[in-house]
């Protein structure tokens, strides 16, 4: 025969009950909580993994930007030291280009004095027979000759002569220059202004070159200079 439960019996049984309910509802809780913890720790791992990757793409980005920049200071200084080879061959260059213009300009000067001396031996062969034919004066010999001014000044002339014309005598004056231009033939009269009181006999100026420019015979015209070119006879 089953014993009835006395009230206090069911009394400490509901209370037993109670107390297990209680426990699993904080078990329940706890669990809930601890749930809550693992997942937003797992989110955090994510991120945190997350964060690592873009660390590590950063970290491979500098690497190679670091790698692009030592490259190019590679090509700079590549660059730099062939800049400095062509500024020494250009600094070589043009010393041969000085020296070659020094030596040049000494060709120049001693081609300018050749051609000078060898235009005044042409004048001394041709001016006597051309004076002769078209002005029938008559002058055995050309040379330079010196005339002093003063103590300090003398005033050279290239082609100077003393010839007959018709009994008279006749003093030629005369210059060479390879071109005559109105210039040459202003600093002719200028030159041999001062001596035309030494000069006794009357006084043909002469001007012999390679060639004469128009301006100069409308001068020598006026001025009565004679100009003869090489090629004339």
């Amino acid at each position: 025969m089953i014993n009835k439960i006395t009230p206090d019996v069911y009394k400490a049984i509901i209370a037993i009950v109670d107390e297990r309910i209680k426990e699993l509802r904080i078990f329940r809780e706890d669990f809930r909580e601890l749930k809550g913890i693992v997942e937003e720790l797992a989110q955090a791992q994510a991120r945190t993994e997350k964060r690592v990757e873009e660390l590590a793409q950063a970290q491979a980005r500098t690497e190679k930007r670091v790698e692009e920049l030592a490259q190019a200071q590679a090509r700079t200084e590549e660059e730099m030291r062939r800049l400095e080879e062509a500024i020494r061959e250009l600094a070589q260059a043009q010393a041969k280009t000085e020296r070659s213009m020094r030596e040049m300009r000494k060709e120049v000067g001693g081609l300018s004095a050749t051609i000078g001396f060898g235009l005044e031996d042409i004048a001394r062969v041709v001016l006597p027979g051309y004076l002769e034919r078209h002005y029938n004066i008559y002058v055995a010999e050309l040379r330079r000759k010196f005339f002093k001014i003063d103590e300090k000044t003398q005033v050279e002339i290239n082609l100077y002569g003393e010839g007959r014309k018709d009994g008279e005598k006749i003093v030629i004056l005369g210059e060479t220059k390879s071109k005559i231009y109105e210039g040459e033939v202003k600093k002719f009269l200028h030159q041999i202004s001062p001596i035309t009181s030494q000069v006794k006999g009357e006084i043909l100026k002469v001007m012999f070159g390679y060639l004469i420019h128009p301006s100069a015979s409308e001068l020598a015209k006026k001025e009565g200079v004679i100009l003869v070119a090489s090629y004339q006879r």
